[in-house]
């Protein structure tokens, strides 16, 4: 049995982990939970406040998470507090580099930024925030015509806030096979896109 989490955080964008989370909750779904299953988890494990006020609730807090092996960071304007979080950093550093793969959503390119991750590497991210990440990886490589790319062997970056649910899809096909993927966007009524663009 596999684990997928989701790393959640204050001012984190709704859409951001919510459609990755319908993607692989409706794909575990689909599967009678017998392949994986999906959790949530916060710095602390307390109630997160996404952008604009939703209260989450995530499952648990990063020191209390079991092993992972496949990991999401979303973005939103709360990615730029967690840069600045060592403890934080450290840890998502390790789960990163544990994972299977990993993927980030809009802003949540911060991350890897910030941590090397991106540098000489091609890369995804909000068309807004596309300067805020060259100024913390110089060398990384911005690709705004696409929707996500690969950015290294364990890491997938995707474009703004909807661009998640197709990398969340794409990484389904990859992981778990093309006809689950193709059951779960259906049911979602998402028109599937399993090529980088």
């Amino acid at each position: 049995m596999k684990t997928l989490g989701i790393f959640l955080f204050d001012n984190v964008e709704v859409l951001d982990f919510a459609g990755p989370f319908e993607v692989f909750a409706v794909g575990s779904q689909l599967e009678d939970y017998t392949k994986y299953s999906v959790i949530t988890f916060s710095k602390d494990g307390n109630k997160i406040k996404a952008v604009n006020g939703l209260a989450v609730i995530p499952d648990c807090a990063l020191e209390k998470l079991p092993h992972l092996d496949y990991l999401v960071i979303p973005g939103g304007e709360g990615s730029k507090a967690v840069i600045q979080d060592v403890n934080v950093m450290d840890k998502l550093n390790s789960l990163i580099n544990q994972s299977s793969w990993s993927m980030t959503v809009c802003s949540g390119s911060r991350i890897p930024a910030k941590l090397g991750l991106l540098d000489n590497n091609p890369f995804c991210t909000h068309h807004s925030v596309y300067e805020n990440i060259s100024s913390i990886s110089p060398s990384a490589i911005p690709c705004p015509g696409k929707r996500f790319v690969q950015t290294s062997n364990q890491l997938y970056t995707a474009a703004g806030i909807s661009a998640g649910i197709d990398l969340a899809l794409f990484l389904m096909m990859k992981t778990f096979g093309k006809s689950l993927s193709e059951q779960t966007a259906a049911y979602m009524e998402y028109p599937i896109n399993f090529t980088e663009s």
